[in-house]
């Protein structure tokens, strides 16, 4: 396959939708869609980008890191210090410093790197076709990705612990019920649960939006006086923002607020 067709994004009324498109691996991310990737997830913070979608192409959404290497004499030589330092975690770490909502997709198998790529945004639409799976321990790996930082913070320790120490596979249902992911819908209405939460992000006024992330991110290790101080900071652009003058007058009139004018 043309590498350049590994991944498609499209950019359309503020929403920038990010397919992995390797059906034929299960979307599995090789090198030089993990380069693409990372790449256009940087290029949503200046872009125009108002949301992001991250999906997967055919019946996956992603099966994780492409290992299938030419030769034991490959697989032996792969650095995986360098792959994770210049590619998995710089996306992982720039999905969560975008200054738009990151919705992930979920329709299909989200394991092992893909289940964490899928942690790493901050909302999760799963069908009920969706199953997730920290996996790696079923082949001698640990997780990576974030996964060790994402799931305990989500579903507590002892549950992180077994789901990656047995490598259990978790329907969309269980995910739903542990707190992972946002809504499980039909497979039949998943697009329209999606694209209908990305025009309601698009709407809301961004600078609010964007602060409101930065302080979710920065309270993961912060304490509360320094997470009431990040919110002060911030909370006092917001208030001078002519969205906030927007939001008053049209509570006062008693009508929809237009957001993102200026």
């Amino acid at each position: 396959m043309d590498n350049a067709k590994k991944l498609l994004v499209s950019l359309d009324g503020g929403v920038k939708r990010i397919t992995i498109n390797r059906p034929e691996r299960r979307n599995s991310v090789d090198l030089e869609t993990a380069q693409m990737l990372l790449a256009a997830v940087k290029e949503s913070a200046d872009d125009g980008t108002r949301v992001v979608v991250l999906t997967g192409a055919g019946e996956a959404f992603c099966a994780g890191a492409d290992l299938v290497m030419a030769s034991s004499e490959d697989l032996a030589a792969f650095d995986a210090r360098k792959y994770l330092r210049e590619f998995v975690n710089p996306t992982v770490q720039a999905l969560r410093a975008l200054p738009v909502p990151v919705i992930a997709r979920v329709h299909g198998p989200a394991v092992g790197l893909g289940n964490n790529y899928a942690l790493a945004c901050d909302v999760i639409i799963a069908s009920e076709t969706a199953v997730f799976s920290q996996l790696f321990i079923k082949i001698a790996l640990m997780p990576d990705g974030g996964g060790t930082y994402f799931l305990p913070r989500l579903v507590g320790y002892h549950r992180a612990f077994e789901l990656m120490a047995t490598g259990a596979q978790v329907s969309a249902a269980e995910a739903l019920a542990l707190g992972f992911v946002n809504r499980v819908v039909p497979f039949a209405e998943l697009d329209a649960t999606v694209d209908s939460l990305a025009a309601q992000f698009v709407a809301a006024p961004r600078l609010a939006l964007r602060h409101m992330k930065a302080a979710l991110n920065h309270s993961l290790h912060a304490d509360l006086a320094g997470a009431l101080d990040f919110e002060a900071e911030h909370q006092d652009e917001c208030l001078h923002s002519p969205d906030f003058l927007e939001g008053v007058a049209a509570f006062l009139q008693k009508r929809k607020p237009v957001f993102n004018q200026s």
